[in-house]
């Protein structure tokens, strides 16, 4: 579409990226594809670091027409 993003998006992705692992493994693991994803034009917004008990960290990026997902 032409027009810029006016409003949230209507689908929000969660990528499973690292299945099975923790801590520093896990966002390492998260880094990596970050990286990847960023090489084939994502674009990098944040990174939340882990928060135990409930938070174990993720990074958000957006697609090249300015769609948020995360890598979790």
């Amino acid at each position: 579409m032409p027009e810029g993003k006016a409003a949230k998006n209507r689908v929000h992705l969660d990528v499973r990226a690292a299945p099975g692992l923790h801590g520093e493994e896990r966002m390492a693991a998260l880094e990596a594809e970050c990286d990847r994803l960023v090489a084939l034009g994502a674009t990098r917004i944040r990174r939340y670091e882990p928060a135990p008990p409930l938070g174990a960290g993720h990074i958000v990026l957006a697609d090249p027409e300015g769609n948020e997902f995360c890598l979790d």
